[in-house]
């Protein structure tokens, strides 16, 4: 827990910060806030007696977005497509292996560390897990109180800041005084919700931050959550695997496949007019809370591929009911629908 808390104290000193919402004077268009560009992130196998390298695991695989100021981007797929790695590379807690991340218009892999620490106000994240975020030997306050300390504003303190603070999360005066065990898993979240939005930021990335609770506390995160985006202005990224969490806080919905975006556009149309067929499965499993409404289950055959050995070509063939010896041998690449240029789609077959 120790090197949890210590990584996400050094990732948030060093890396990203305040941003500002550039406006193109030509077009008179509010530039994205943050952009990803041809994104990768393969970690080395080793293995052997000397720990040689004897291949990759490719985590994140040349994935590009862009997310706009004040907008919800919800990334979801399940569990090993890449979506956690994505964000700590976002957010700089893992050095990428090509590709870069820009904001304001600036490349962060360029930036020296004067600068990354000017920039390390604007972008914070938001843990899966709060318990293990939090170091359990400091009191609330004192966690709260150290990005004060690390990041000194001018006529901001911690003492004047700190009601209005508590107040935002819904959270009492008297918590500033207890360590991380006394506190119910929702509780625990809102302290890290508070940590988050104590700098003020622009951008937060939220890794699955309701994944670990019950329905009943999810929604009130949840609403907390788009609460502070209404007042505060607050820009998300937010990652999960629960597609029907998703929908009530995104804008728009990326979805992720084995290190690879496969179709990202509007939630809505994601939604209703979800072209690809893996995005289609995922639909699928959602649970229909009337059981009179029979909703028809697509079952996708066989095991999820190895990150480690991907299959060539399209990498949901294996899977896919429609694949044919095209989707074998050529990847696809996200492409536009002919009706709608934000629906991007990744199948040779459905865009």
């Amino acid at each position: 827990m120790f090197f949890v808390w210590l990584d996400m104290v050094y990732s948030s000193l060093f890396f990203f910060g305040k941003f500002t919402p550039l406006i193109d004077d030509r077009q008179g268009n509010i530039m994205p806030i943050i952009e990803v560009k041809n994104l990768k992130k393969y970690f080395p196998v080793t293995g052997g007696i000397f720990l040689r390298r004897r291949g990759w695991v490719y985590a994140v695989d040349d994935v590009s977005f862009t997310v706009n100021k004040g907008e919800t981007l919800g990334i979801v797929g399940e569990s090993g497509c890449g979506k956690t790695t994505l964000g700590r590379c976002i957010m700089g807690m893992y050095d990428f292996t090509h590709g870069e991340v820009v904001a304001c218009n600036q490349s962060v892999s360029k930036m020296n560390l004067t600068q990354r620490k000017k920039l390390a106000l604007g972008l914070q994240m938001i843990f899966q897990d709060p318990f293990e975020s939090l170091d359990p030997r400091q009191t609330v306050g004192q966690s709260l109180e150290e990005k004060y300390l690390i990041h000194p504003r001018a006529g901001i303190s911690f003492d004047s800041d700190i009601d209005k603070l508590m107040d935002q999360v819904g959270l009492l005066p008297d918590s500033l005084l207890k360590y991380p065990h006394e506190f119910s898993g929702g509780q625990r979240q809102r302290i890290g919700i508070a940590r988050a939005v104590s700098m003020e930021p622009d951008i937060i990335i939220c890794d699955e931050p309701v994944s670990a609770l019950d329905v009943s506390v999810q929604s009130k995160i949840l609403n907390l959550l788009l609460e502070l985006q209404e007042k505060i202005g607050l820009t998300y990224i937010f990652i999960s695997h629960d597609l029907s969490v998703v929908r009530h806080i995104s804008d728009r919905i990326a979805v992720m496949y084995l290190g690879k975006i496969v179709e990202i556009a509007d939630a809505q149309i994601i939604y209703d007019h979800a072209l690809h067929p893996y995005t289609n499965a995922l639909l699928s499993a959602i649970p229909v809370p009337d059981p009179e409404l029979k909703k028809q289950r697509i079952i996708l055959k066989g095991e999820v591929p190895s990150v480690e050995n991907p299959p060539p070509g399209c990498r949901f063939n294996t899977r896919c009911g429609y694949a044919k010896d095209l989707c074998r041998k050529t990847e696809p690449k996200l492409f536009p629908n002919k009706n709608d240029s934000s629906h991007l789609t990744a199948c040779h077959f459905f865009s």
